[in-house]
């Protein structure tokens, strides 16, 4: 007999916490596993927890990379003061008729991997010109799977991202099919990154940062594009430091609007992961969309 397949709501929250920690590289493998040990019980196995918590890519990909809706292909644009040339996935729809507002998707802290580019060509679909670069590209790009794009990710210099997904924003500025008004959306990594761009970019239209932490109080002033952000309830090590962020927003008169998902951990939109909640992330995405649509137009 097969074994009963393992459901979310027979997983102890810490686990969850657990994986946010290996995820984000607070956990090397080997303590991960070790600390998982503790949650094996019953007919849970250790290695069927790993099995249940690691992404699958195969059979949630929404969006194929061939939909006949679409133009996607992969480009490079130059990041001078990042990483040189970066690749990226470019989408667009297939019967546009007019110039579309542009978003740079920003993935996690793991390179342009299939969720992502998934998340990218869903938006596309939505009405947009949309680029998802790859950070890794320097080191040869994302490699297939996200333990070695994490390693990889990490030895990148921070500063020289940044500079990467704002050179994202010049190229999308000035591309045949876009309408020059640019917003982000990023998720994890990206949703920092989203909260950079929205200090450092003036002229940035749009900024959805989902699950990101956030900048600096003393850069707050600095932001002129209005924010849509998105929040786990469980996730305390990001969640909590929105109170201090809102409270800068308030002051500085600053254009938000925030969603705080109850009950949902980090990580919630991305549906290959058991973090995924489908309410959450479809309330949340269609938030994004509508907020994209009210701005980039």
């Amino acid at each position: 007999m097969e074994p009963n397949p393992i459901k979310k709501e027979d997983i102890k929250q810490e686990v969850f916490d657990l994986y946010d920690d290996y995820a984000h590289s607070r956990l090397n493998r080997r303590n991960f596993v070790q600390q998982l040990s503790a949650y094996a019980v019953g007919g849970l196995t250790v290695p069927a927890l790993l099995s249940f918590l690691m992404p699958d890519y195969k059979g949630n990909i929404l969006v194929e990379p061939d939909d006949p809706r679409l133009k996607s292909e992969y480009i490079t644009y130059s990041s001078p003061k990042g990483g040189g040339t970066i690749k990226g996935l470019l989408s667009v729809p297939a019967d546009h008729k007019k110039k579309l507002g542009g978003i740079v998707v920003v993935h996690e802290n793991r390179g342009l991997n299939p969720y992502i580019e998934d998340v990218a060509r869903r938006a596309a679909l939505a009405g947009f010109v949309t680029l998802a670069p790859d950070a890794l590209s320097p080191l040869g790009g994302y490699p297939g799977n996200d333990d070695e794009g994490r390693n990889m990710q990490a030895k990148r210099d921070k500063g020289q991202m940044e500079e990467d997904f704002i050179a994202a924003y010049d190229y999308l500025k000035h591309d045949k099919d876009c309408n020059g008004k640019i917003g982000v959306v990023g998720f994890c990594f990206g949703g920092g990154i989203a909260n950079m761009m929205a200090v450092r970019i003036p002229d940035l239209a749009a900024a959805v940062p989902f699950y990101g932490s956030q900048p600096a109080i003393a850069d707050v002033p600095k932001m002129k594009a209005p924010l849509q952000l998105h929040y786990a309830s469980l996730d305390t090590r990001i969640t909590g430091g929105w109170p201090a962020y809102e409270a800068a927003l308030k002051e500085n008169g600053k254009k938000y609007q925030a969603f705080i998902y109850e009950n949902v951990n980090h990580g919630f939109h991305n549906n290959t992961t058991p973090r995924y909640d489908k309410a959450a992330a479809d309330l949340a995405w269609q938030r994004t969309i509508d907020f994209f649509k009210e701005n980039l137009k």
